[in-house]
């Protein structure tokens, strides 16, 4: 689900301004933006998120910017050299009339850094303890959301949990309509053969049974049960969600097949179950946005 928070920390020794945004996904995405003197924390503040966050698609923003140097700088040759020969190359290339400027240079991320090369383990605590209040006022603002989306699913399941009912109590006036359709059915391709009247009520009373739709209308109560516990425990159920309503479509599909060309009663039928599958589609919808 989306989310953001901001958080800014001075101490004495620097600045620290912590950014965390993310947008719907349906696993942990991760995308960091640091700068170069927090690189080496890259995987500390990776797992920091993982502890507290498991999905969707974070875009985490630190900047470090320090009081004061606490030593010599030292140039990063490697890059400096890649510059200056970029630049070199540019000039003869397109007949550039120009001398490399120095202090644009020293300006780029990295170019120059203090002498030691050892990760500051005060600064990693630092970081790290700025990035967990970040992610606790982050979720904050996950569950302001979610509790929005968990009225929606509640709302939409009880539409499905009432379509259940009603769908049980149609049930046993359903099936006798069948039954009677498919002896008309049998009766007329079968004529001429001379089935016996007992047989042919007996092969329509097996299509019939095979139309009966209550082992789908339980589950699909169940399903709507499992829903309602599922939203009142709470936790990680963006997953369970997924699969539930997989199993909701897969049942309300039978209903409708199982029911078709039952008369009045089977339109009616039929208007349930595509009522049910467009609160379905609206969990499902939801469900990719919830943790």
């Amino acid at each position: 689900m989306t989310g953001f928070a901001r958080l800014r920390k001075v101490t004495p020794q620097g600045e620290m301004v912590c950014t965390l945004k993310s947008v719907n996904h349906r696993s942990l995405d991760v995308h960091l933006h640091l700068p170069a003197d927090l690189d080496a924390f890259a995987n500390t503040v990776r797992n920091t998120v993982k502890q507290k966050v498991s999905r969707g698609h974070v875009d985490v923003r630190i900047s470090w910017i320090p009081t004061a140097s606490t030593g010599l700088l030292a140039l990063n040759r490697p890059l400096f050299e890649s510059w200056l020969a970029a630049f070199h190359d540019a000039r003869q290339r397109y007949n550039l009339a120009s001398e490399p400027d120095i202090n644009a240079a020293f300006r780029l991320p990295g170019m120059l850094s203090e002498g030691d090369e050892e990760p500051d383990a005060a600064l990693e605590a630092f970081l790290v303890s700025v990035l967990n209040e970040a992610l606790d006022l982050f979720n904050e603002s996950r569950a302001k959301e979610g509790s929005g989306l968990a009225a929606v699913i509640r709302d939409a399941n009880s539409k499905i949990a009432a379509s259940a009912a009603e769908l049980d109590k149609l049930r046993d006036k359903v099936l006798p309509i069948l039954q009677d359709r498919l002896q008309e059915r049998l009766t007329s391709l079968l004529s001429g053969v001379g089935l016996e009247p007992q047989r042919l009520a007996q092969e329509a009373a097996i299509l019939a049974d095979r139309s009966d739709v209550t082992e789908e209308i339980h589950r699909l109560s169940i399903h709507s049960r499992d829903l309602s516990d599922l939203l009142n425990k709470g936790g990680e159920i963006g997953k369970k969600l997924d699969f539930l309503m997989q199993e909701m479509g897969r049942e309300t599909n039978t209903i409708l097949s199982k029911t078709n060309g039952a008369g009045e009663l089977g339109l009616r039928v039929t208007d349930l179950g595509i009522g049910v599958k467009t609160e379905i589609e609206r969990i499902r919808e939801q469900s990719l946005n919830i943790e």
